[in-house]
C-alpha cells in the first residue's frame, strides 16, 4: 500500500473516523482505523461493533492496498504533521510509515484480517437539512440521562411521521422536544421510531451541521436495528438501544393561560449569580407576580443571594423551586431573545406543576420553532 493526500484532508478524515472510538477498548483491534487505497481514492474507517464511521477523501494510490493502525495515534500525527506538504502513507515490512516533509513516523501494523466486517447501509428512510437537525440535537440531547442503570433513557427518540421527525429526551426530570421537517425517501412514509444513544446523536450533529443535507436509514432484523446518517462522502452507523421509550409526549399540556415572558439573556445571568451560595443539587426559588422576578437562594449560614428582574406576567403570581442547572439547560436551547415560562397546574393547588419553557421572538409573540422543555424538581416519571 502507498498513496499520498492533503495534510488537512488527511487529518480531518482520520479524525471523523477516530471520534466516535470509545476511550478504551477489551479488544485492542476495535481502536484501529482501517485504511484502504484503492485507484478511486482512500477509504477510512472504524468500528466496535456499535458504531462506525466511514469516509472516502480524493488521494493518489501508487500502491492499492489495506492496513490497520491505532486510530488516535494516528490523529495526533497527522494533526501534527507540517502543513506545507503533502503526506505520504506507506508500508514498509509490517509497519507502516507517515511521511511528510522531514516528519517521518512509524508504526506498527495490526492484523487487518482480524478487523470485523462494517455493518451495511440499507435502503435510505429519508432526509433533514443538517442544520436543523444539529440544532435540534444540541436542544435536545442535553434532556438524556446519563445514568446507564436504565440505558432506555439514556437514548434520543427519534420518531418519523409524513413530513416531521421529532426529537424526545428526558431523564425523568426534564423533557424537551423538538420537531424538524422531514423529506421521506418514498411516496409513503410508515410511522417509524428509533432510539439512538444520545452521545452518539451529538457528535453526529456537531460533525455533520454544515453539510446540506444529511440522509437517515433504519433497517433492522429481530435482533440487531441499525440508524445510518450519511453526508458528503461519510457515514456514521449505530445499534439502536432496545427497549420502549416512556410516552412522555403526553405530559405537555396543551394550553398553558399562566406563564411569564423574561429577556432569556437577562434570567441566565441572574440564575448564575444567584445559584453560587447554593450547595449541590439544591434548588433556586423563583417568585413571579405583577413586579416581575425575584430568584432567591437560600445557601448555608454563611451565605444567601437574591435578585430582580423584569417579567412579564400573564395570570397570577407563581412561586416554583428549580433546579438552576438544569434550567439552564433549557435556556441554552432557547434560541431567542426572549422565553416563555409557562406554569402548568396539578390535582393538588398547592402544588405547581411542572413549568413549560418555549421560545418567543418578542416579548408578545412566540417563536416559529418548535422547541419545548418541560421541568419540575419532582420526578416526572416514576
Amino acid at each position: 500500500m502507498r498513496f499520498q493526500a492533503n495534510r488537512d484532508v488527511f487529518s480531518e478524515a482520520v479524525s471523523f473516523a477516530v471520534k466516535l472510538l470509545p476511550q478504551r477498548t477489551t479488544l485492542p483491534i476495535l481502536s484501529g482505523v482501517l485504511l484502504e487505497a484503492q485507484e478511486s481514492g482512500l477509504t477510512l474507517s472504524s468500528f466496535d461493533y456499535e458504531v462506525s464511521a466511514r469516509t472516502e477523501i480524493a488521494a493518489e494510490v501508487a500502491e492499492p492496498g489495506r492496513a490497520l493502525v491505532s486510530g488516535r495515534l494516528l490523529a495526533d500525527i497527522a494533526s501534527r504533521l507540517p502543513a506545507s506538504a503533502p503526506v505520504e502513507v506507506y508500508s514498509e515490512d509490517s509497519r507502516i510509515v507517515v511521511r511528510a516533509g522531514s516528519a517521518r513516523f512509524t508504526l506498527l501494523s495490526m492484523p487487518v484480517e482480524e478487523y470485523p466486517n462494517l455493518p451495511a447501509v440499507g435502503t435510505p428512510t429519508g432526509s433533514v437539512p443538517a442544520d436543523a437537525f444539529s440544532t435540534a440535537v444540541a436542544q435536545v440531547a442535553v434532556a438524556a440521562s446519563r445514568d446507564d442503570v436504565t440505558p432506555v433513557i439514556t437514548g434520543v427518540q427519534l420518531e418519523i411521521s409524513d413530513h416531521s421527525l421529532s426529537l424526545v429526551a428526558t431523564d425523568r426530570y426534564r423533557v424537551a422536544v423538538r420537531g424538524i421537517p422531514w423529506e421521506p425517501a418514498g411516496d409513503e412514509q410508515p410511522t417509524v421510531t428509533a432510539l439512538v444513544p444520545a452521545r452518539t446523536l451529538q457528535e453526529i450533529g456537531r460533525t455533520f451541521g454544515n453539510s446540506g443535507t444529511i440522509t437517515i436509514s433504519i433497517t433492522g432484523t429481530e435482533d440487531r436495528e441499525l440508524i445510518a446518517f450519511s453526508s458528503e462522502k461519510r457515514t456514521v452507523t449505530s445499534l439502536l438501544i432496545k427497549g420502549n421509550f416512556p410516552p412522555v409526549k403526553r405530559l405537555f399540556p396543551e394550553n398553558v393561560e399562566n406563564y411569564a415572558v423574561i429577556n432569556t439573556a437577562e434570567l441566565v445571568e441572574a440564575t448564575r449569580r444567584v445559584q453560587l451560595v447554593l450547595e449541590r443539587e439544591a434548588a433556586l426559588r423563583y417568585s413571579f407576580d405583577l413586579d416581575g422576578l425575584t430568584l432567591e437562594a437560600i445557601g448555608s449560614e454563611q451565605a444567601q443571594a437574591s435578585e430582580s428582574i423584569e417579567a412579564l406576567l400573564n395570570g397570577n403570581d407563581t412561586v416554583v423551586s428549580l433546579k438552576p442547572q438544569f434550567l439552564l439547560d433549557g435556556l441554552g436551547a432557547v434560541h431567542s431573545e426572549f422565553v416563555r415560562i409557562a406554569f402548568t397546574k396539578t390535582e393538588n393547588p398547592n402544588k405547581p406543576g411542572p413549568v413549560l419553557i418555549t421560545s418567543q421572538s418578542s416579548k408578545d409573540k412566540a417563536a416559529s420553532d418548535d422547541y419545548r422543555y418541560l421541568l419540575q424538581p419532582n420526578l416526572l416519571l416514576r
